[in-house]
């Protein structure tokens, strides 16, 4: 199968002819018909992450076809379409029996711990765990788009922050998982402060129902002080999408008392560590709550919003780009605001 492949750590990224994957007993093997680029791809690139070894194919969000069925595996077909969260549970330990399967003790990750959905072809494990069939009328690009940012920021934003209508939500970093957090926001009723430092991702916060931006690299006294400007006295709910020591700091010096921060964006160590204001949390009775994906028996929500119209993923989908391009748009995650989508290979 045709795949891109890295054989360095921030070396090049190539398109190359490699084995095509086998299903394990349990698991399943997916004609990939359009998988993501998202930042955490990047991450692996530059190996920020431990579980990657080399050569490795990226790609973790993903829609497609089942193409070949492992032993043992009850609920999938040859023919089916189906997308998967970038966590796939095992199905068997303590975490996956309490139904929190995002933080599942022996989970794998596609284009983390084995190759990924940049290619022709992925194998996923635990298929009758994990797989999300998808409705005739969801296309392979919009599906994608939902396998790791959107179904992560709609968890982040519905079922951890718990955001209720009327609440101002501040979403540090409109990059995907940001714009989805807006679109999905607002949806849910709350007022939103978007923040970056590109005035085309402002926009796009903007064009999805953000009622003030705020550009983080001019905001004069500071971006925290700007946001509980624009919010009477800080925010409720803020998301730190990004993941940088920036972002989670002002995320946390951003909310009114007792509001609630939560971590969505990856913080490798190698890129620093952030000084959590713990004497802040303290004062001001602030929860600090992390977010890690979604697992697979949730999506059937998040499906039926967007099968009513509710929510637009495809909204978010800036650029879709064919596998030849694959590897400059991951090098260059960030440098255009939305979701960019490689759709055949």
């Amino acid at each position: 199968m045709r795949a891109l492949v890295f054989e360095t750590f921030g070396g090049p990224l190539t398109v190359r002819e490699v084995p095509d994957p086998a299903p394990a007993p349990g698991g399943v093997v997916v004609e990939v018909g359009a998988s993501g680029i998202c930042r955490s791809d990047w991450h692996a690139w530059q190996g920020h992450d431990p579980d990657v070894s080399l050569p490795h194919v990226p790609g973790h969000e993903l829609a497609g076809t089942v193409a070949a069925v492992g032993p043992g595996v009850a609920r999938w077909r040859v023919g089916d379409r189906v997308t998967v969260p970038f966590v796939t549970a095992c199905g068997r330990c303590d975490r996956c029996a309490a139904g929190e399967h995002q933080v599942c003790s022996r989970q794998t990750q596609p284009g983390f711990t084995h190759w990924g959905s940049l290619a022709s072809y992925v194998a996923l494990d635990a298929a009758d765990v994990n797989l999300v069939g998808l409705p005739d009328d969801l296309d392979d690009v919009t599906a994608a788009s939902l396998g790791c940012r959107y179904a992560t920021a709609f968890r982040a934003v519905v079922q951890v922050a718990r955001v209720r209508a009327g609440e101002w939500l501040a979403v540090h970093g409109c990059g995907g998982v940001g714009l989805s957090a807006v679109q999905i926001a607002v949806a849910a009723g709350a007022r939103v402060v978007g923040v970056d430092v590109s005035p085309a991702a402002l926009r796009l916060a903007r064009d999805l129902g953000a009622e003030h931006t705020v550009d983080g690299g001019d905001a004069a006294g500071g971006v925290a002080d700007r946001v509980a400007e624009l919010t009477g006295g800080g925010a409720h709910v803020s998301i730190d999408a990004l993941g940088s020591v920036v972002t989670c700091e002002d995320s946390i010096r951003s909310l009114r008392p007792r509001g609630r921060h939560v971590q969505v964006g990856l913080l490798p160590p190698a890129q620093g560590r952030p000084a959590v204001p713990m004497d802040r949390v303290i004062a001001a009775e602030l929860q600090v709550l992390g977010s890690h994906g979604m697992a697979a028996h949730a999506y059937p929500e998040l499906l039926g919003l967007v099968a009513a119209g509710r929510l637009a993923p495809r909204r978010l989908v800036t650029r879709v780009l064919g596998l030849d391009d694959a590897g400059a748009a991951l090098a260059a995650v960030g440098a255009a605001p939305g979701i960019a989508v490689v759709a055949g290979s």
